[in-house]
């Protein structure tokens, strides 16, 4: 699918909006910002490249959207805690956040295999990671009275599909972290879901790839739709669930994953 920016609409679906979005400098989160300013959305980006999210942000604004960036590290409180204020500051609110930045190891193979700085990488990027955005973000929220927010999982937080297990037990405390906070807050006016993600052509993946080629072939194996998804498909569905369209969808876990669940 096309990932190029599309000038920003008046009658797009985050129109008015602001959204948060990490891990933006590459994949999903960059197709992410793209499609969302393209939608109306005034986009906060968040990774650690500072090149790449003003090249970034340079590119949406050329086209008519409006875009900010805050570098940090989601490991971090105060970078994350930064990003929140950047939305404010700039924009005047944060409406949406999309939590999307993740770490899969550096290394595959079975548990007794992996190095013990691979767990702790993996677990604080997704899960601290999560966590930190979670709790920086929604009391702006709560005293909006609204929000929605998207954690990126994986269909590897309901299975195991042969990713790394510290990354297969991560992706299933992100969708516990989605419950929760769905549940602790859905009457102030916050819904909170996950997407649960199939292999998608990162740079993470093709960099895995690139290292073992016959990974190609064994990420797709169990899927209906035998290949990986291009990083904008997943976009479209954060963009749903951020938007008014889904006003009745919170706590929920959406599948966008070539159907790897269904079988």
């Amino acid at each position: 699918m096309n990932d190029r920016m599309t000038p920003a609409h008046s009658t797009g679906l985050l129109t008015g909006k602001t959204v948060m979005i990490t891990g933006a400098s590459s994949g999903i989160g960059e197709a992410a910002a793209r499609l969302f300013a393209s939608e109306g959305a005034a986009v906060v980006l968040m990774a650690r490249r500072e090149d790449r999210l003003k090249d970034l942000v340079h590119e949406i604004e050329v086209s008519g959207g409006r875009a900010a960036c805050s570098v940090g590290d989601v490991t971090l409180a105060d970078d994350v805690e930064r990003a929140v204020a950047t939305a404010v500051e700039r924009f005047g609110s944060l409406d949406g956040a999309f939590n999307n930045a993740g770490y899969a190891g550096s290394t595959f193979g079975r548990s007794h295999e992996l190095p013990e700085e691979d767990f702790d990488r993996v677990m604080d990027v997704n899960v601290r990671g999560t966590w930190n955005c979670l709790r920086r973000q929604i009391p702006v929220m709560l005293d909006a009275g609204h929000g929605a927010i998207v954690n990126t999982a994986s269909s590897a937080g309901l299975i195991a599909t042969g990713a790394p297990s510290p990354y297969i037990a991560a992706k299933h405390a992100v969708l516990g972290l989605t419950k929760a906070a769905a549940a602790e807050y859905g009457a102030s006016g916050i819904r909170v879901n996950s997407l649960v993600v199939g292999t998608t052509r990162t740079e993470m993946i093709n960099a895995a790839v690139a290292a073992e080629p016959a990974l190609e072939e064994a990420f797709v194996a169990r899927q209906i739709q035998k290949r990986m998804a291009g990083p904008r498909e997943v976009a479209e569905a954060a963009l749903w669930l951020l938007s008014d369209r889904s006003s009745f969808a919170t706590g929920s876990h959406v599948a966008v994953d070539g159907g790897i669940l269904a079988i």
